[in-house]
């Protein structure tokens, strides 16, 4: 089998997503560092990977593969992850649940987007943490509502970690980066609490990867 790379960046969100799935997959990897700070998406060499500039990039199977969801798509099916029930119903509500983070908040809360805020305001004072606060807090008080129609067994929508788990805590990671108040999201937080203490989770957050 040929090695597997992940073309990543240890801040990205899309990219901490793919990593906490291929940690429960037990699949070893070699990571490729492309760094967004330098610009180095925008390179020929990333381009010809994936021509929106994007990361993550992973290669495996023989397949170059792009876009964080669409990965976890095919790790799910071809490494048996169990990331969403096999009910229809059940599958539709869980990944309404997963999208409301990695579709609506995490998009407007990219770090691209809110740079262009940024300079379009001016460079205004708060810039751009206000932007994060003013999108995130209201994503996740949302999302917290939507956790009600879950029984959290630990995990958001049961016994073991699922795909709104994996959108979840690279929302989180942000969130806090940003000093958004959760303290009134007692749901949130203890789905938190759990993927903390789970070895997949901890061997794929940004500080454990992060370049010396």
């Amino acid at each position: 089998m040929t090695e597997a790379i992940l073309y990543d960046y240890w801040r990205s969100s899309a990219s901490y997503r793919v990593r906490i799935a291929l940690k429960l997959a037990g699949i070893a990897y070699r990571a490729v560092t492309v760094d967004l700070v330098k610009g180095e998406q925008r390179s020929a060499a990333h381009l010809a990977r994936n021509p929106q500039g994007f990361v993550p990039v992973l290669e495996i199977d023989d397949l170059r593969l792009t876009q964080s969801l669409a990965i976890l798509g095919y790790l799910d099916r071809t490494r048996n992850l169990g990331l969403l029930p096999d009910d229809p119903a059940e599958r539709a509500r869980a990944q309404a649940l997963a999208y409301a983070i990695a579709v609506d908040l995490h998009p407007v809360c990219n770090i691209s987007v809110a740079a262009h805020a940024t300079a379009l305001s001016g460079g205004a004072e708060g810039m751009p943490g206000n932007w994060m606060k003013h999108f995130i807090r209201p994503g996740l008080l949302a999302f917290e509502a939507l956790l009600t129609g879950f029984e959290q067994t630990p995990y958001c929508c049961g016994t073991a970690p699922g795909l709104a788990d994996i959108c979840l805590m690279p929302q989180l990671y942000n969130a806090r980066r940003w000093e958004v108040d959760l303290s009134d999201m007692p749901r949130l937080l203890g789905v938190e609490s759990a993927c903390a203490a789970h070895p997949s989770f901890t061997a794929a957050h940004p500080d454990a990867v992060r370049p010396e």
